[in-house]
């Protein structure tokens, strides 16, 4: 078996320095003296370093190599006569790459990895130097990701009971061998191919070398043909058509590097896990009680059903049943490794890609109705006032008696004919409704696109989401919920993963604030600032365009929210201790949340049959590492959330791109001094409006206001505004889209009177403009007034 320093050689001249090996006595030496020999060497070890350390001449070194091919068959050593090293070793100096970021640590393997027989290559945990600990020839180098070399220092840890494992020291940061890109091919008048991006972000095409085979208008991979730029890209592999139905998603997950495929381990331990019967030994049978599921029409899974009876004293006995994965996925199997690698399921208009394969995920995990399942049970008692006054949390079997879709479940109730266990959730979903009222969270209506495709997958129609009161009752029981839970783990002293929302800092308050006096409203930032502070200022707002654009501006100014072990409280929804409970079959954060409540209950049944491992719970690494596991899984959101928006956008640029022409009202979401970004609105496509097609002046950048305003005429955009334009191009490809302005006649609609003429700086709304090569526009807006 060949080593990584045997074939090191085959790149660059063996070194004139012998090995420095310690001396040792004349004669045979053991196995046990070789690998100590191997261990402490400074340099390669070959038959000829070891039969010189230990002084070996004639018919020994014959033994010798006896003695080197037996301990070959044994798997203690692998390599040639050239050099060997320790069975599943690396040298102490050499080229790794990353291959996966495990809770936010790379794990990287050797680059070169071509053993003679089919043996895994060592996987070694990247310690990123930190701060002043960064060497020269590391500073300035970002995180590593997935795909990047380095040149490191291995060693190798652990010991006889302890197990073993490889640590690398990273000591500078090698250019990537190739970097795979994703394009469409085009070719120009002279036959020359060019790769096109199909990101939006992205406005140059690279040439192409080599086509590999591919075809003009093909998706491809591809890869840097040289070290130049000007080298171009050569393709490596033929995708297809990338406006063939269900192609948007595959962009998206080429894209992000998103993990998609199972491999055979995985899906091997998910069917065993599947394969486990659904014991009643410790757990609640709750299979008498009517609970539903309310969930999206088109759901692929469903995680949580509830139930609520009145308690006879005037408030509610509830229930919330949330899948049990933490049965199926224990921590350490392969299910559970691919599950926090993939850190949540990712949904696209086409397909799901699940967090956890198929079988369990869409089938035995999934509260399908009238099918006996595992579950986490939740058992609330709600008060009259929608205070939550008691709770506790057990393993339990339910059987889920329907599964309704949210508009058929409003139906039902508002045309009153609605079963009793129905209505009764109604009922205590009021009284929730009422504390979260008094809890005044921050209210904000953002619309959410829904793409709906025929069964050949090519889009049936794109409008925005309807907002019922049955999502919000669903909404409400999951929040008092994963209250709950946050809550019982704080009283069982468990680890908590806190879904944590931190309040605006200081630098978007003053922002916002600086916004605000564009409308003459104050902030004062000497106040506490919460969640309905903000709601009371739009509530304030009576003209609709006005509130649209503080809506907008308040968005902005929010932090994003994250995962960690250390309580900071959930700004958006006015709670001081709030956990994610309520998804596990789609969220690893909720199972994590799952596993520390079978440790604070004590609900841990005898192992399943089988390998897989004994417990349910948190596994002790997974205490001491909470907070890595939390970075790793909000990075994954983060990708998912990216992704899906990327291809919402691709699949409503495609399905615009037969109208382009066409004249629609759009309101103003972002300013730039380029242009102003617009959205159709009830589409929700995005695109830029070029601030070359705004008129023949010059536009000046207000930050602060976020507008721009015409130098001659006094015109400004501002955000929020409401205008009309024309659709200029769709790329579906990019999910890009470009707007101009409606008309050609010269002429700016108002809502008043004709504006006066006037001179520069004029800050009425209706002077004329004339667009890019005295192409005349005209834009109505809707919007405020300076």
């Amino acid at each position: 078996m060949r080593s990584m320093a045997g074939r090191m050689n085959d790149r660059k001249p063996r070194s004139k320095t012998p090995t420095r090996a310690p001396r040792h006595e004349p004669g045979l030496p053991t196995p046990q003296q070789i690998l100590d020999l191997i261990a402490n060497a400074e340099g390669e070890v070959g038959k000829r370093e070891i039969a010189k350390a230990f002084g070996l001449k004639g018919h020994e070194k014959i033994q010798l190599k006896a003695v080197l091919k037996d301990m070959a068959n044994e798997g203690l050593i692998d390599g040639k006569r050239t050099a060997y090293h320790r069975m599943g070793g690396v040298p102490k100096v050499t080229v790794l790459r990353v291959i996966e970021i495990e809770d936010g640590q790379p794990i990287a393997i050797p680059d070169k990895w071509e053993p003679d027989e089919p043996i895994a290559p060592p996987r070694l945990r990247v310690i990123e130097p930190r701060g002043p600990k960064k060497g020269p020839a590391m500073k300035g180098v970002g995180a590593l990701k997935p795909g990047d070399r380095i040149l490191a220092r291995t060693e190798e840890v652990g010991g006889e009971g302890t197990g073993k494992g490889w640590l690398a020291h990273p000591m500078k940061k090698m250019p990537n061998a190739a970097e795979q890109v994703m394009g469409i091919v085009e070719l120009d008048g002279t036959g020359k191919g060019w790769l096109a991006p199909v990101d939006k972000r992205e406005r140059h095409a690279q040439p192409i070398s080599d086509l590999g085979g591919a075809e003009e208008g093909q998706l491809v991979m591809a890869e840097p043909a040289g070290r130049s730029p000007k080298s171009g890209v050569r393709v490596t592999a033929v995708l297809g058509d990338p406006l063939a139905p269900r192609s948007f998603s595959l962009i998206a997950i080429a894209k992000h590097g998103i993990p998609h495929v199972f491999t055979g381990e995985v899906l091997d331990d998910a069917q065993d896990a599947a394969r486990e019967p659904l014991s009643h030994d410790r757990r609640e049978d709750l299979t008498h009680l009517p609970i539903v599921a309310i969930d999206p029409a088109d759901a692929r899974d469903h995680d949580d059903a509830i139930w609520a009876e009145p308690d006879g004293q005037g408030g509610w006995r509830a229930l919330v049943a949330i899948a049990d994965v933490s049965f199926y996925v224990r921590p350490g199997s392969p299910l559970d490794r691919e599950a926090r690698k993939r850190g949540n399921s990712v949904y696209f208009p086409d397909r799901v890609v699940p967090m956890l394969p198929e079988v369990l995920s869409a089938d035995v995990c999934s509260l399908k109705a009238g099918a006996p399942r595992a579950a986490i049970a939740c058992h609330m008692n709600i008060a009259a006032d929608g205070r939550i006054t008691d709770w506790r949390f057990t393993r339990a079997i339910v059987r889920i008696a329907e599964v309704i879709p949210y508009e058929e479940a409003q139906a039902r109730v508002d045309e009153e004919r609605a079963e009793p266990h129905l209505l009764h959730l109604w009922d205590a979903w009021k009284a929730l409704a009422a504390a979260r009222l008094r809890r005044d969270p921050l209210e904000l209506d953002i619309p959410e696109r829904r793409v709906m495709l025929d069964d050949k997958g090519r889009i049936a129609s794109i409008a925005m989401r309807e907002r019922l009161d049955a999502h919000r009752v669903v909404e409400d029981f999951m929040i008092a919920a994963n209250v709950a839970a946050a809550k019982a783990l704080e009283a069982k002293v468990q680890p908590v993963v806190y879904r944590i929302h931190e309040p605006p800092s200081r630098e978007k308050l003053l922002a916002l604030r600086d916004y605000l006096a564009t409308f003459e409203r104050k902030l004062a930032l000497g106040q506490v600032i919460t969640p309905g502070l903000f709601n009371r200022m739009l509530k304030d707002v009576a003209d609709e365009t006005e509130k649209a654009l503080i809506m907008e501006s308040v968005l902005r100014s929010q932090t994003q929210a994250y995962y960690g072990p250390k309580n900071a409280g959930h700004f958006g929804l006015a709670l001081g201790s709030y956990a994610h409970f309520t998804s596990p079959i789609r969220r690893y954060s909720d199972l994590l949340v799952h596993r520390a409540l079978v440790d604070g209950y004590g609900l841990e049944q005898p192992a399943p049959q089988g390998d897989m491992p004994e417990t349910s719970g948190l596994a002790p690494r997974d205490r001491a590492d909470l907070a890595r596991i939390c970075d790793a899984i909000s990075g994954t959101e983060r990708r998912a959330m990216e992704a899906e928006r990327e291809t919402i956008d691709r699949y409503v640029a495609a399905w615009l791109s037969t109208r382009v022409g066409e004249v629609f009202d759009c309101r103003i979401t972002g300013v730039q001094r380029f242009g102003l970004f617009a959205t159709i609105i009830g589409l929700g496509g995005d695109g830029l409006v070029p601030v070359s097609v705004l008129g023949d002046e010059r536009f000046f950048h207000d930050e602060k206001a976020q507008a721009l305003e015409g130098e001659r005429t006094g015109t400004r955009f501002c955000i929020g505004d409401i205008i009309r334009l024309r659709l200029a191009e769709a790329n579906a490809l990019t999910g890009a889209l470009k707007f101009e302005p409606e008309d050609s006649d010269g002429r700016i609609e108002t809502r008043g009177a004709p504006p006066p003429s006037g001179g520069p700086g004029m800050k009425r709304r209706g002077a004329h403009l004339v667009g890019k090569r005295g192409r005349p526009a005209n834009i109505r807006h809707q919007g405020r007034k300076r």
